[in-house]
């Protein structure tokens, strides 16, 4: 039985290594600082578009939305080293394990509370949610 558990657990490497995120790609247009590859960050971190945008709406505060091609319209002017700072941010807060630093959680809800779940480690830790 513990040698099926050993097969089963994934090699545990360099959290750096197995998250790799892309610099946000952002321009303006007008009044509105548009994140092009919105989409491509979520999927990288492997949460919800919504999730990710109301957080950085909190973060650099102001409003946005998602438009019809998937990117993100965020009202003001910001640069990429703005934002950059936002997606770290939020990558400390919501995706990387408080306990062991990997990458492998899912956000999970519970009683009001938003928690982490480590898929390696096994830790629960509630999320500073907002």
């Amino acid at each position: 039985m513990l040698d099926r558990a050993i097969e089963e657990t994934p090699d545990v490497t360099e959290a750096d290594e197995r998250l790799d995120v892309p610099d946000p790609e952002v321009r303006e247009e007008g009044n509105v600082t548009v994140i092009e590859n919105f989409q491509t960050l979520c999927g990288r971190l492997d949460r919800d578009p919504d999730h990710l945008l109301q957080f950085l709406q909190r973060e650099v505060g102001t409003s946005g939305h998602i438009d019809e091609s998937g990117r993100a319209r965020i009202t003001g002017s910001f640069d990429a080293d703005r934002i950059g700072e936002a997606v770290e941010t939020y990558i400390t807060v919501f995706v990387r394990c408080s306990e062991c630093g990997l990458p492998d959680t899912h956000i999970e809800q519970g009683d009001g509370v938003e928690f982490l779940r480590c898929e390696a480690c096994g830790a629960r830790s509630a999320t500073a949610n907002e």
